[in-house]
């Protein structure tokens, strides 16, 4: 098995050395590990959601999706069943801040407060704000880092992408933006974190139970028409990383086929990571964000693959480029928020993706 897995990370090397457009992924909760390679170096934009093949969306859905489309790739997988089965380094790469992290939580606990003060006016119920945090290293090896995820976040979605147009991302997500198979269909609702201290027993304070029911009511709201057989759990707590998130599951029946595509447009960006309502909060966060998050809580996966579509919302991830790891985190804002443990939050959150590199 362990020379299997060798040969498998030796053709991702050969690929990434080849400047060819590809993805490795593995989905939550399993052991086989995925990677679909196109032939060429065409940039393929996503046009209908009947075609089939692995997506990658931005934040912004106004701007285009990208597809390698199954037809156009060679795939192959192998199973990874034990931490054992990846030998990694023990010492992790030598990184250090690209710029002040003092002069970031300035700026951030700023824009915090103008979202807060927008939302106490009325004008929004929640708004998710965001910030890059870029790292220095000299010996960051993305193999490496694939491996330390996959040994990490069992329950994650870990991927890492690469675009020879576009640039190479790769991380560990949590939430599913939604998953479809013989037209049954099961969403998320994910909101609010805490740290995790050896215990999944905690209590919520009302700010993120509020914050978790936004996101609920939004969903339910926005895909009514096209499911039938709604089922709606109570909120849980689940662990992800060294995070506690509040999750919601909900399921249901796809009442056509067809309907995918605007399910997929009636979600995405969610509420977990754009706000309430959508587009206003979008256009906030457009305007003072004051950086492009792109692909940063987009979404990805698979798309009409294997009889089943099964995508994630683009959280807990980064994009490498030379010597440069770009950390992408962020948080929900509500009237209740304090400035301070919003960056805070940030931090958090970053260490995550730290934890790996």
């Amino acid at each position: 098995m362990k020379k299997e897995i060798a040969h498998f990370f030796k053709e991702i090397e050969v690929l990434l050395t080849s400047n060819l457009p590809f993805v490795v992924y593995r989905k939550p909760n399993e052991k086989k590990v995925s990677c679909l390679a196109q032939k060429d170096k065409t940039l393929n934009i996503l046009k209908e959601f009947n075609d089939s093949g692995f997506v990658f969306a931005p934040f912004d859905d106004s701007k285009n999706t990208v597809i390698f489309p199954f037809k156009k790739c060679k795939s192959f997988e192998t199973e990874i069943s034990f931490k054992s089965d990846l030998e990694t380094p023990q010492n992790l790469a030598n990184v250090k801040a690209k710029t002040s992290l003092k002069k970031a939580q300035l700026e951030h606990e700023k824009i915090v407060q103008k979202a807060i003060n927008f939302i106490i006016s009325g004008s929004s119920n929640k708004i998710v704000l965001s910030r890059k945090e870029e790292l220095i290293s000299s010996n960051l090896d993305v193999l490496v880092t694939l491996k330390k995820m996959l040994n990490t976040y069992n329950n994650a979605f870990v991927y890492v992408w690469f675009h020879p147009q576009i640039g190479l991302w790769m991380g560990a997500t949590p939430e599913r933006l939604l998953s479809v198979s013989k037209n049954v269909f099961t969403t998320m609702a994910l909101a609010g974190t805490q740290s995790y201290k050896n215990s999944l027993r905690v209590n919520w304070e009302s700010k993120e139970r509020d914050e978790q029911q936004f996101v609920t009511n939004y969903i339910l709201s926005s895909i009514q028409k096209c499911v039938d057989n709604l089922s709606v759990s109570n909120p849980y707590t689940i662990k992800a990383g060294n995070l506690l998130h509040l999750r919601t599951d909900i399921t249901g029946k796809l009442k056509e086929t067809s309907l995918l595509g605007d399910i997929v447009k009636s979600l995405h960006p969610t509420p977990a990571v754009c706000g309430l309502p959508k587009e206003v909060a979008k256009e906030f966060i457009l305007k003072n964000e004051r950086y492009d998050r792109a692909y940063y809580s987009g979404f990805l996966g698979e798309l009409n693959l294997y009889n089943s579509t099964n995508l994630f919302v683009n959280l807990r991830c980064m994009q490498i480029e030379n010597s440069v790891a770009s950390l992408y985190i962020g948080g929900g804002i509500t009237a209740e928020s304090i400035p301070q443990n919003e960056w805070f939050e940030t931090v958090s959150k970053a260490e995550i993706m730290k934890k790996v590199l």
